[in-house]
């Protein structure tokens, strides 16, 4: 699933990590790229960690979203930053707390994501929301 975030979501993401530079570094890679999530995940990627293998069959985005589906939707705390953050979105230590949250976990199951790359990943589940991210945006067994 393809998500861009508008200038405005962009905006509005800026205005709330205003304190946090890897977040604004990413924003910044998000308003160069016109909001595309993935193309910032992957240049965000490459720029921290060399460029991909050209041989890929899948492509990192997807695996790395496959991996962090696996952690994250069963994963009672990362769901309940999330649910509190929708409650009350533009707290920036709740969005902050978010991406933090994320690099531990990723890291935690040996998935090297930087503050940067975390903050795109957040920025998707809650642009498509954690249902749709854990049920809907799961590759069917033809598409795999």
């Amino acid at each position: 699933m393809d998500a861009q975030l508008t200038s405005n979501e962009i905006n509005l993401a800026r205005e709330t990590l205003h304190d946090f530079d890897p977040a604004q570094h990413a924003l910044n890679n998000l308003e160069k790229h016109n909001g595309k999530l993935q193309r910032s995940f992957e240049d965000l990627w490459a720029e921290k960690n060399g460029p991909p293998p050209t041989k890929e069959r899948k492509s990192l985005w997807e695996v790395t979203l496959k991996v962090l589906r696996q952690e994250l939707c069963g994963d009672e705390g990362f769901r309940g930053q999330l649910s509190e953050y929708t409650k009350n979105p533009g707290s920036t230590p709740l969005l902050t707390g978010l991406i933090v949250s994320l690099v531990g976990v990723a890291a935690t199951h040996g998935l090297p994501l930087d503050p940067a790359i975390a903050t795109i990943v957040v920025l998707y589940i809650l642009k498509i929301g954690l249902n749709i991210f854990c049920e809907y945006t799961e590759p069917t067994a033809e598409a795999a």
